[in-house]
């Protein structure tokens, strides 16, 4: 296995290849949020998961679906790819791709975190001078975690836990690819669902999408880090481009940062 990859066991059996395990099983405690506020994902659905991390959401998707969905999944950073590959090489719809997004092709310098994979990003300034908002996401992401023993993390430890997350940051050159490029190089025709959770990245992922291609997109859920306006940016763009009826809502986990969850689809008809 690649350095510092290890394997945990989630809480109803199924097991996983990461880093880190406790995150790990945190990640996968928020994944059945993104299913909400008319999110849906059906057998022969096509998912592109954007910042998939270990690939947990994928499969998901995939346990969900029983294996019949194709998943296009994004992971820039080597060592947690290597784990995205192993956790969705069971499924053969899937295909891992070592790319960022953005509104154009290109490379960006990505901080990888070791010890909390999923704050590794090429955005780790919306984090700059957000010291409290990071200890209230741990102390929140601990008081809902999956383990019984972590909603017993000591508040004024958060401080601590921030500094010991973001030790030892290593830096990676990867490069960024616009969405429409990826659609047509694997002849992608529809996107029943664009996930994307890519820490500061999400608008220029979207931005990424040209004109043509915004059809084939039909339900979104997108974390959005609120800086300078982004969110209200974010919304405006899948409103333009026939993704109407939306929500915003914040995690529990959340409620004191930034970060926001919108979920989006287009007008259905109703049965």
């Amino acid at each position: 296995m690649a350095r510092g990859m290890t394997t945990t066991t989630m809480p109803d059996g199924t097991r996983v290849f990461c880093i880190q395990p406790t995150e790990a099983k945190v990640l996968d405690s928020h994944i059945e949020g993104y299913m909400t506020n008319g999110i849906r994902v059906e057998p022969g659905n096509t998912v592109f998961d954007v910042g998939a991390n270990i690939g947990l959401f994928g499969v998901r998707m995939a346990q969900r679906c029983k294996g019949n969905i194709r998943i296009i999944a994004f992971e820039p950073i080597p060592a947690i790819r290597e784990c995205t590959i192993k956790n969705l090489s069971k499924w053969e719809g899937s295909t891992v791709l070592p790319n960022g997004v953005a509104q154009e092709s290109g490379e960006a310098t990505f901080t990888y975190y070791p010890h909390a994979p999923s704050l590794s990003s090429a955005h780790t300034e919306d984090w700059d001078d957000q010291d409290e908002a990071m200890k209230h996401a741990i102390v929140g992401n601990a008081q809902s975690a999956p383990m019984w023993y972590a909603k017993l993390f000591p508040s004024f430890l958060a401080g601590l836990m921030a500094k010991w997350m973001v030790a030892s940051p290593e830096t990676v050159v990867c490069q960024l690819r616009p969405l429409s490029d990826v659609i047509v190089e694997h002849n992608v025709k529809r996107i029943d669902l664009l996930k994307i959770d890519c820490e500061g990245a999400e608008e220029g992922a979207l931005l990424g999408i040209r004109e043509e291609h915004w059809p084939m997109v039909q339900q979104a859920v997108i974390e959005v880090h609120d800086i300078d306006g982004r969110l209200e940016r974010v919304v405006a763009v899948l409103k333009a481009n026939g993704l109407t009826e939306l929500t915003i809502e914040k995690e529990e986990a959340l409620k004191q940062t930034q970060l926001s969850n919108v979920y989006a689809h287009r007008p259905r008809t109703k049965s």
